[in-house]
């Protein structure tokens, strides 16, 4: 109410300052210039004649107004008014525009601000003119408490993964001491015995390099930016390549890798990054098959897209755990089973490789088959 009484007070101010700016031109130049208006009005606007009289045989002197000039001044005065009103109008319509978009963004921002900090229905904060604002704000606020909350999961599982790798550290470490000191003091220890022990020592020492090798993954991946170089290669020659690099691995459960990969299928992409993307999904699927089974290598192509499957037989994974595969640090408990659970990022970051290079990963398991398929655009 008060704020309504003022604003009429400013109106009823500016219209008499108006009034007395129009009487103070007119008082300056009638009376302080000595009635100068006039004489000027009565030069260029009235017209002055004589006309003889009938009976006396005088002349008598008429002045009276030049109407066809003087309706030109008063259309020049209304055209020199209108503009000048126009523009008075435009100048007070752009300042209180100014400062009522002044006073609604500071307004605003004490809304946004208070409905930011506080954990308050944003009903409660913002008025119903400001509808939009508040549906954008509680957006921006869900997906912020979504994100944080994201961030806060992973890095309580980034901690138990290195909880969990520090503990591993010192199995095989502790190995590795204990058949070293029988080694060193046994100096006549037979041959056989002692070829065995040197095989336990440097199989600990792998083990131990691989759990180390993890730590710096967690590091690095949160460091390092992925920066794609990309160039045309031969994606058939580089899964055949993997495939005899994986030969070793796969011997020690008696697995092995059936290809179905076709000649020329070429796709433009940084050739290190996406043989990491395949030597992350082939070490999955090894650490998961079940021993003497086969992992099997499709790649295929169509005008739009390059295709690769890459299933091995094992364990279903439940169907409530196939969307968190990707997570970083993302590892189901009974994956630490045999040692063949990593530090839950080679996924993770095989699907952050193939997304920038504007390519999907999906993963799908059911009837102990799990399968990966990577699609990548086509050149």
């Amino acid at each position: 109410m008060k704020a309504k009484s003022m604003k009429w007070v400013k109106t009823a101010a500016l219209f008499g300052a108006v009034l007395v700016l129009c009487y103070g031109i007119f008082y300056f130049g009638d009376y302080i210039l000595n009635g100068s208006f006039v004489d000027w009005f009565q030069d260029n606007y009235v017209w002055t004649h004589t006309e003889p009289q009938d009976t006396s045989g005088l002349t008598m002197t008429i002045s009276e107004i030049n109407w066809p000039k003087f309706k030109m001044l008063i259309l020049e005065l209304f055209c020199l008014g209108a503009l000048l009103s126009a523009a008075l109008a435009a100048g007070a319509a752009r300042f209180y525009g100014k400062k009522m978009s002044t006073r609604t963004i500071s307004g605003a921002g004490r809304m946004i601000h208070s409905f930011m900090e506080h954990d308050i229905d944003a009903d409660m904060v913002f008025p119903t003119e400001y509808a939009e604002i508040a549906v954008q704000m509680t957006q921006i606020k869900t997906k912020m408490e979504r994100n944080a909350r994201i961030m806060k999961e992973e890095e309580a599982r980034k901690n138990d993964m290195i909880t969990y790798l520090a503990h591993d550290l010192k199995t095989p470490l502790t190995s590795i001491i204990g058949y070293l000191s029988l080694l060193d003091e046994a100096r006549d220890m037979p041959a056989l015995q002692r070829e065995k022990y040197t095989t336990i020592v440097f199989e600990k020492s792998l083990l131990l390099e691989r759990l180390i090798q993890e730590f710096f993954d967690i590091t690095r991946y949160n460091l390092n930016q992925i920066i794609l170089e990309k160039e045309t290669l031969d994606l058939s020659y580089m899964l055949v390549q993997m495939a005899d690099e994986f030969y070793p691995i796969l011997q020690k459960w008696k697995n092995s890798i059936d290809l179905d990969v076709g000649e020329g299928i070429t796709v433009y992409g940084d050739t290190v990054k996406l043989a990491r993307v395949f030597q992350n999904i082939l070490k999955n699927a090894a650490a998961y098959s079940y021993p003497e089974s086969v992992i099997r290598v499709k790649a295929e192509k169509d005008d739009k897209e390059v295709r690769v499957t890459i299933e091995n037989a094992g364990k279903t994974i439940p169907k409530e755990k196939l969307p968190v595969l990707f997570d970083k640090f993302y590892r189901a408990d009974e994956a630490r089973q045999g040692n063949t659970g990593g530090a839950g990022l080679g996924l993770a970051i095989a699907k952050e490789i193939v997304v920038l290079h504007g390519g999907s990963i999906t993963a799908d398991s059911k009837n102990e088959k799990t399968t990966f398929l990577v699609s990548l655009p086509q050149i």
